[in-house]
């Protein structure tokens, strides 16, 4: 199993760690799934608010105010009633303003009555499946009716599914709008005919940032990547370098051949590498290593000439123009970093930016 991270700043861990939480101490809860919005919401669908049958809350669907006081509210309802409930509400200016709407908008908010001891529940079978579907680094969509009784479809990425719908037809939808959204990347509204609505919830794998080399610069990008919840992994050839006194917040630690290292690791859309070792005998290795490999992204620390004359030395070897593309060098945004702590800064930033689309321009709209 992987080792934990900040569930904080991680939303899918963030919500295993409040079923558990809310499991040891109640026997029933509503959870409230942010599904669809308008206006520029600060909480992405998908946002989840807990309340328990004792009153605990865990969680929020916005950041606070109006929208999360009545849904705990029709939370208690849906508990009373055991019955899931759509809930809809159209926001004045003054009540989008409060929770970071640009300006009224509406909000949908899915309550579901949830029995947290149960497996038979479809709720907690589908985060069974969804959990041990991420320890493996494996993505999945679970699919929810927005009317009706709770239910959930969980697909995998191989197409194979976990629970139902109620029938075939219902099924057979619910797995094409999943599919669509693992491809597409993002949790997203969806229909299972003329006029069903559903939501479809993606859950990808942690994000992992792999380090080689445990030099100045890995220090705080290791620490700032554990506050941003990705998991992250040092990798050194030397261990007098590559210790738990260097790297306290690193999830994992390993030494050794670092070429052998590199083959040993899978890389996905979630894997972010960065090369720090600043040596052409362990970049070398790791390159041929990953640029076989589909990580989101790869960084290595250097300057631009030195990046040339590295990758025309790959470009020897048989490696392509795009395959070379991906290498970010030098590594980072430009921001005027120059200490470690801002170089790492500005690694992470990119790697953030390249893996999500972005173009890392200024949000006001600037150049």
């Amino acid at each position: 199993m992987l080792p934990s991270v900040n569930s904080a700043r991680d939303p899918l861990r963030e919500t295993f760690a409040q079923l558990d939480a809310l499991r040891a101490s109640e026997r029933r809860a509503a959870m409230a799934t942010l599904v669809a919005t308008t206006g520029a919401s600060p909480r992405m669908e998908g946002a989840k608010m807990w309340v328990g049958e004792g009153g605990r809350i865990l969680g929020a669907v916005t950041i606070g105010g109006c929208v999360d006081a009545r849904i705990v509210e029709a939370s208690e309802r849906v508990l009373a009633a055991n019955a899931p409930a759509l809930v809809t509400m159209t926001l004045s200016d003054a009540e989008g303003w409060e929770i970071g709407l640009t300006c009224g908008g509406t909000v949908e908010v899915l309550i579901e009555p949830v029995a947290l001891r149960d497996p038979a529940d479809p709720v907690m079978r589908a985060y069974d499946v969804i959990r041990a579907e991420r320890t493996a680094g494996r993505p999945t969509a679970a699919v929810m009716p927005l009317a009706g009784s709770p239910a959930r479809i969980v697909v995998r990425e191989d197409g194979t599914s976990v629970g139902t719908l109620g029938s075939p037809r219902r099924d057979e939808a619910a797995r094409a709008a999943a599919m669509g959204a693992l491809q597409h990347g993002a949790s997203r509204a969806g229909v299972l005919g003329e006029n069903e609505r559903c939501f479809v919830e993606l859950h990808g794998p942690a994000t992992t940032l792999i380090v080689f080399g445990a030099g100045s610069v890995s220090m705080p990008l290791v620490a700032l990547a554990r506050t941003l919840g990705w998991r992250t992994v040092l990798v050194d050839a030397r261990e007098r370098y590559a210790t738990r006194e260097r790297f306290p917040e690193a999830d994992e630690i390993r030494t050794g051949i670092l070429g052998d290292i590199a083959e040993s690791f899978t890389y996905d859309r979630s894997t972010f590498v960065v090369l720090t070792a600043h040596d052409y005998k362990f970049e070398l290795p790791v390159l041929r290593a990953v640029l076989r490999r589909a990580p989101a992204y790869i960084g290595l620390l250097g300057s631009r000439k030195r990046g040339k004359a590295l990758l025309e030395f790959l470009a020897a070897e048989g490696f392509t123009a795009e395959e070379l593309a991906r290498v970010h060098v030098p590594v980072g945004l430009d921001i005027g970093a120059a200490t470690s702590a801002e170089i790492a800064l500005a690694v992470a930033a990119e790697a953030l930016a390249v893996r999500n689309g972005k173009s890392a321009r200024p949000l006001s709209g600037g150049a």
